[in-house]
């Protein structure tokens, strides 16, 4: 099972087993457990969030890095 979480102000928190995202140019990555995807725009990292928008999206991004 997938479960995504809209955090306010940050970005998309994924978790689940096995997860497969597609990027625009339709790119797979399987990505098992959790990870952040970005919802402003401005992560480097595209799809995913790399905590440069705002301390919303810093707060998900480092808690992600601590797991």
């Amino acid at each position: 099972m997938v479960t995504i979480k809209a955090w306010q102000n940050g970005p998309y928190l994924v978790e689940g087993d096995n997860v497969t995202v597609l990027d625009w140019n339709g790119h797979a990555y399987q990505i098992p457990g959790r990870f952040a995807l970005c919802r402003c725009g401005g992560s480097a990292k595209k799809p995913f969030c790399d905590g440069t928008h705002s301390t919303g999206c810093r707060q998900v991004a480092e808690r992600q890095r601590s797991t």
